[in-house]
């Protein structure tokens, strides 16, 4: 995974709001879930920071998904916690074993299927199983993914897909994944 440090700095950020116990601060992040990204007041002055002039419309979007689902994920917790570095796909496998559900697969499939436009609401419904079993996800790596969703090879699906059903191996070509901004 390509962790920039922009990135780092944004999870390591998050994480020290729950470090310190800014409830405050997590709870306006959560505001966020539900709606468009950027659109909720309370957001913008712990993500806009991290947004410059140069920072193109979709990574911006991707930075707000990331910071409410982090708060979510981490409501009433007081420690940031990762079983182990993995991606969603990888979670979700950790989910189904937990889990008896037969609708995890489909929900799972809809997710690697969806448009852009509809990532923050199918990654909404994702952590909330993930938290609803105690699964705990890469935040910086996710972050990471979601800015390459729109990438043409969708190599982010993929490896996603491959986590889940398949052999735990990384099929991003470090060459071929860059950000594409919005398509």
């Amino acid at each position: 995974m390509k962790l920039t440090e922009k990135d780092g700095g944004f999870v390591s950020f998050l994480n020290r709001l729950l470090a310190e116990g800014d409830r405050g601060a997590l709870a306006a992040l959560r505001r966020g879930l539900g709606k468009k990204p950027g659109t909720s007041a309370e957001m913008h002055r712990y993500v806009a920071p991290f947004i410059s002039e140069k920072t193109s419309a979709w990574r911006s979007d991707c930075l707000y998904i990331c910071a409410a689902l982090y708060a979510e994920w981490h409501q009433g917790r007081t420690t940031a916690a990762v079983d182990e570095p993995s991606d969603l796909g990888s979670s979700f496998r950790r989910l189904a074993i937990k889990s008896d559900s037969e609708s995890l697969e489909k929900r799972f499939e809809a997710l690697l299927a969806c448009h852009c436009e509809e990532l923050h609401v199918h990654l909404r419904h994702a952590v909330s199983l993930l938290r609803s079993k105690d699964v705990s996800l890469d935040w910086g790596q996710l972050l990471y993914h979601i800015t390459n969703w729109n990438h043409m090879r969708r190599w982010v699906q993929r490896q996603w897909a491959q986590s889940f059903w398949g052999n735990v191996v990384s099929v991003e070509n470090n060459e071929d994944a860059t950000t594409e901004s919005d398509s």
